[in-house]
Formats: C-alpha cells, structure tokens, sequence
C-alpha cells in the first residue's frame, strides 16, 4: 500500500513539473547572462537582413500590442536598409518583466506604459521618455453576449488590466468618477495582454481595457464587443511611449538618435501603409495577420501613428491622474520625465518594400 502511494505521488509531481515546462517553455527563453545585454539572442532577432553599413546594435523591448508597433517595424527597416544602427527587439508578454530588464539595464530601451515610466523615475530608476507608440487603440471589451452595456453593469465584477501603472487604469477611475461609481465598485485584476481574449471567453473575468489586438482578437473570434473606446473617453489617448536609459543616452547619444528617429520613420510608414505594417509585425507578434490587419485597416480612427510628439500638457495631465489616484506619490517635473532632443525636425516614412522583404524573415 505503502509503495502504491509512493507511486501515485510521484506521478502527481511528475505531472505537475511537466505542465510547468509546457506552460513557460524555457527552451525558448534568451538567455539573460550574456556578456553583452544590448545583444540580441537569435531567438529575439526575427529579421536577418542584408546591411551591411550598420557599424552597432541594440535591442530594443517591446510587448505584441499595437502601441508597440513601430518596434518592430525598425528592427525590419534596419536590417534592409543603409541605416548605421541595426535595431533588434525583443518579445515580452508583461510589464513586470519588462520593468525588470530596465532595472538590471539587460535592456535600456524600451516601449512601456507612461505612468510606468512616470513611476520608475520616481524610484530613481533614470529613464525617459523619448516618443510616443501611437494615439488611441485601446478599447474596454465585454463578453459578445453578456448583459453589459455600460459602465455601471461592471458593477460588482472584475476587470482586467495591464498594469495598475497603466494609463488604461487612470482613465476607467476618471470614468467610474463621471458616473458616480466607487473605486471598489469593480474589482480589478492585472493580466498579461495576450491572456486576456482567452479569460474573457472563459468566464474568467467579465471585462478588460488594453491596447489592440486584443481586443479586435476577441470581436473576430466571436467572443467580445467593444464596450468603449478609448478615444471616446480621451481623445488622442495615450498608452505606451519609447523610453530609453539615461546611461545609454549619455554613453551613445548617437545611437539614441538613429532609435528615435527610426521609430518615428516606421510609424508614419505604418500610417500609410497598413496592410503591409500587418503583415510585416505577424511574425514578430507570434499573432495572426488577419487580426493586425483588421486593427490597422477597419478604421483609421481605431490607432493613429500620428502626432507622437508628447506634449508637456499630455504628460502632465497623465501625472495629475496618477497623484490623485495614490498611484503617483509626487510631481517630478516634466523636464526631467521627457527627452525631446532626439526627435528630427522632419519625420520621412521609413524606406520598406515588403515585397522585396518580407520573406527574409
């Protein structure tokens, strides 16, 4: 009986510790010990291009939303193009991690939630912010089916978010304040983006309010509608922003300035080239294409890679939210939060020829 319970036992373990492989597949982790943090991992790097004048590198994180975008769009454009700066992203599906890569500089650039960032430099970490990902694109999704049809209706249920750092975070206490709502009113639950479809078609939570695709990803699966988008909240909504090291900007300002002026090149390519900016980020998303074409195609409204400039007004209102909600502990002067300097005086769409391109991956 004995030796039968021994058995039994050491199935159970040896179950629970393979689904745990499974699950987070360290195999397909980068390896975090290399002697050179800036340098991607072959597993970060998607494109394998043919410039050959790129003197530097850099890895640059990033999550698979749509904020993000113009990430890997430069990673693309830097490998198939003359630039002198080869830019390499790097996947992460959380911002906890991300936080934790700028904090042990395995990275020291990155795309990240403004009030992140905003509460980083508060903690000392010396980050700023150097340009936005997009406008707009996030929207709050409720199950296709369900009884919601406002605000209200979420009373007593759970939401999920990004990150209590989150700009997403700040702007639904603005709107459960514009409807006389309690902070308690609705019960808020942290998720990584991508698990958020899948949560909500289960049962798990009753909303969420992230940036796209998620949320496009629940309406074509037949599982969510768009209960309020942002822009209807907070025109010209801010979610993510390109944050970047102080080390990094002082040791290499020039490769800073290749890194901006990319990214504001890649978003107004991904501005007027959609279909093609879809199908470029696919495969650096791990997603499907149909789902990124449909956000960048079904409206122009739904994201813009427009105006990516942010304003003293933009972030300061940002700030204000976050101290009046206990998120943000103190003022830290905008001055100090944002670097302006790397952004060029005229921004020209980025040179990409997907269909010269796109199969190098």
């Amino acid at each position: 009986m004995k030796s039968k319970a021994t058995r039994l036992i050491a199935i159970a373990c040896f179950t629970v510790i393979s689904l745990a492989v499974l699950r987070f597949k360290p195999w397909e982790r980068s390896n975090n010990n290399s002697s050179d943090n800036n340098m991607a991992t072959a597993d970060n790097v998607i494109h394998e291009g043919g410039n050959k004048k790129a003197t530097r590198e850099l890895t640059v994180g990033f999550l698979p939303v749509t904020c993000h975008l113009t990430c890997p769009v430069t990673d693309f454009a830097s490998k198939n193009t003359t630039t002198n700066t080869n830019f390499n992203s790097r996947l992460f599906t959380d911002f906890p991690t991300v936080v934790s890569a700028m904090e042990a500089k395995q990275i020291q650039a990155t795309f990240m939630i403004v009030p992140l960032a905003m509460k980083l430099r508060e903690q000392g970490v010396p980050v700023q912010i150097c340009y936005l990902g997009h406008r707009d694109g996030s929207e709050i999704v409720v199950a296709k089916n369900g009884p919601i049809r406002s605000l209200k209706d979420l009373k007593g249920k759970k939401l999920a978010l990004p990150s209590f750092f989150s700009n997403q975070n700040f702007v639904i206490h603005k709107l459960m304040e514009d409807y006389g709502m309690k902070k308690d009113d609705i019960t808020f639950i942290i998720l990584p983006p991508p698990d958020m479809p899948t949560s909500l078609a289960a049962g798990a939570i009753d909303a969420y309010f992230v940036g796209e695709p998620f949320c496009a990803k629940a309406e074509l699966d037949g599982t969510g509608r768009i209960l309020y988008y942002s822009r209807d909240i907070w025109p010209n909504f801010i979610s993510c922003a390109l944050v970047v090291h102080e080390d990094l900007i002082k040791s290499n300002p020039d490769v800073v300035k290749d890194l901006v002026s990319g990214i504001a090149a890649s978003g107004l390519w991904a501005e007027n080239n959609r279909a093609s900016a879809a199908k470029l980020v696919a495969p650096y998303f791990h997603q499907n294409e149909k789902v990124l074409n449909y956000v960048l195609t079904s409206s122009p409204e739904r994201v813009k890679y427009i105006s990516l400039n942010p304003t003293d007004e933009d972030l300061q209102s940002i700030e204000d939210m976050g101290i009046k909600l206990g998120f943000l502990k103190k003022q830290i002067p905008i001055n100090e939060l944002v670097n302006r300097s790397f952004i060029p005086k005229e921004i020209k769409p980025a040179a990409i020829n997907i269909a010269d391109n796109i199969d190098s991956k």
